[in-house]
């Protein structure tokens, strides 16, 4: 039998140490389909939406730090990518997919299904070309692994049904991927020069740290760089699973997921050093501190706030390279009152986080202590965005060992069911969790039977509000009477029982932990259906004015629209505490 393009492509795959490829089957992927098939090598793992796919290879990415591929056919399923490979593309983890294109000679007659996927992938990839010659093999497929990889991102091929096909004699490399990690160090005067800031009592004694994802590897290094400084460490979202555990430093997250001790640090202090974040949220920096930043990527520099300087450096290294030229005895008054701060807030926080005498519905922060608490040491927690990540980046306690995925940068819905199909089948051995929004579930729930087809034992905590909460809570800060937030009760436990899954549902707080221990025990996938408050607000460590005046606007309107029951419910909330 003829080798053909699709045969080099699979091989090029195997080459790379590629074992699985996420997607869902079409026409114009048959001759990939059938390339995998022969190759007995790779495992198709099918879903039931492309996004899944996209999203899925992802978050394996993320867990083996190795390049992952996902596929869609052309037209509707190119398209279904591009929200997960969005989200891949901006949480930097490489992915290649495999895009399926119409017949050749059609492109460009308006033919069934047609798209231009150079159009479409453009703004959510590295690298984007369409196969249309085996003289471009295997040349092009070695660019395109090799491009995400390097850039930590996503590359795109374009692949025709009949190019597929196309006899292909090239010879494929038996290494087709070259993976480097050069350090990068900023120059011996740009160290002396950063030093010189930090060191300099003219521009103040309180030196707060802003540590994101970046800090990967460098907790050690950090800690060390935060007992010389005697500063206190405010960790942006993406740094929650590298630097919260064992860390005397630690002042709490900040913006809008945050809570009030990692605003104060960062608000009050008089030098800000940024180490490994791009943190997006211009209103919870500092206006008057001198701010200091070291990023691997000088795009960065500068782009969130006003910088006094910034170099481009690997933050282990640089801070490594760094110490021997900081002061010593420091001043530790601000990490002392930062840590007291964060001391209380905790102890607040915590207090939320209980069975308050059998209340229904609920606390969302009982729900997720609990989760934390019961989970293993192991565990990987996947985050859908809205209000169950401001409970996971709350309440989730990490310990160096535990792993955190989320949509981050993108902050799309319906993310942590895909990436805990992605994580879960990178890591069999390994307990995987996915926190769920009821809207978010809602959203690509047909990939529960994918949990079931594949026999993946991921545990899906649903917290059950009926509502889109993050959304509505963000139309009464801005003073709207909440609109088309609302969602209809689902019995999700139930659901999943019809779909041949454990379901487990719990209305009682007096339930929870027993239900939560016996999901988190249960050997293949179980959906753990909570109801949780509704109206339990997940507020941002500081209040502006106009949220304020938002919430007052939003008060008035919900007495003069009969809504009266929902503000007795609010101040049962926390609200008033």
């Amino acid at each position: 039998m003829k080798k053909t393009i699709s045969d080099s492509i699979i091989e090029a795959l195997l080459n790379a140490g590629i074992t699985r490829v996420y997607g869902i089957v079409g026409d114009s992927l048959n001759a990939v389909l059938d390339s995998i098939r022969r190759s007995g090598k790779i495992e198709w793992i099918s879903v039931r939406h492309e996004e899944v796919a996209a999203f899925a290879a992802g978050a394996d990415a993320e867990m083996k730090g190795s390049i992952a591929v996902c596929a869609g056919s052309s037209g509707p399923g190119n398209m279904h990518l591009i929200n997960g490979l969005y989200d891949c593309h901006r949480n930097r983890v490489p992915v290649l997919a495999i895009a399926a294109q119409i017949p050749s000679d059609e492109v460009g007659s308006d033919y069934f299904q047609e798209t231009d996927p150079k159009f479409l992938f453009q703004e959510c990839s590295h690298y984007c070309e369409v196969i249309n010659s085996s003289k471009q093999m295997p040349r092009i497929v070695t660019m395109a692994l090799q491009t995400a990889i390097a850039e930590d991102g996503v590359s795109v091929l374009v692949l025709p049904g009949d190019v597929a096909e196309l006899e292909d004699d090239n010879k494929m490399p038996e290494q087709v991927l070259y993976p480097s990690n050069p350090v990068t160090i900023p120059s011996a005067e740009e160290l002396e020069t950063l030093a010189s800031y930090l060191n300099n009592e003219k521009n103040g004694k309180r030196i707060t740290l802003l540590c994101g994802k970046g800090c990967a590897g460098a907790h050690k290094s950090l800690m060390e760089l935060s007992e010389k400084l005697q500063s206190p460490m405010v960790v942006a979202l993406g740094g929650k699973e590298y630097l919260e555990y064992d860390n005397p430093y630690y002042a709490g997250l900040n913006g809008l997921i945050g809570y009030a001790s990692g605003y104060e640090a960062m608000m009050n202090c008089d030098i800000l050093l940024m180490l490994g974040t791009d943190f997006p949220y211009r209103q919870f920096y500092p206006k008057d501190a001198v701010v200091l930043q070291v990023d691997i990527e000088a795009k960065h520099l500068g782009r969130r706030t006003n910088l006094t300087y910034g170099v481009c450096g690997d933050v282990k290294q640089t801070v490594e390279s760094l110490m021997p030229l900081l002061d010593e005895g420091r001043d530790s008054a601000h990490l002392k009152k930062s840590i007291e701060k964060y001391d209380g807030v905790r102890e607040d926080l915590n207090e939320l986080a209980v069975d308050e005498n059998g209340r229904k519905p609920i606390h969302p922060q009982y729900l997720t202590k609990l989760v934390s608490d019961l989970a293993s040491d192991d565990a990987v927690f996947t985050s859908d965005v809205g209000t169950p990540i401001v409970w996971a980046a709350r309440y989730l306690q990490m310990n160096g060992q535990r792993r955190f995925l989320g949509s981050f940068n993108h902050g799309t819905m319906a993310n942590a069911l895909p990436q805990a199909i992605g994580a879960q089948v990178s890591s069999p051995e390994r307990q995987v969790i996915s926190l769920s929004g009821d809207g978010g579930l809602s959203m690509l729930m047909g990939d529960l039977i994918t949990l079931r087809q594949h026999n993946l034992p991921v545990n899906v905590v649903v917290y059950n509000n009926s509502s889109l909460g993050f959304v509505e809570l963000e139309m009464k800060a801005a003073g709207y009477l909440e609109t088309g937030t609302g969602l209809d009760t689902v019995n999700f436990a139930a659901l999943a029982e019809s779909l041949g899954i454990k379901g487990i549902r719990v209305e009682d707080p007096a339930d929870l932990e027993s239900a939560v221990s016996e999901a988190l025990n249960h050997e293949g996938p179980v959906v753990l259906d909570v109801i949780v408050n509704r109206h339990e607000l997940s507020l941002p460590p500081k209040i502006t004015f106009n949220q304020a005046h938002g919430f007052s606007l939003w008060m008035m309107k919900a007495v003069l629209n009969g809504k009266g029951n929902e503000l007795i419910d609010l101040a049962k909330s926390n609200l008033f505490r």
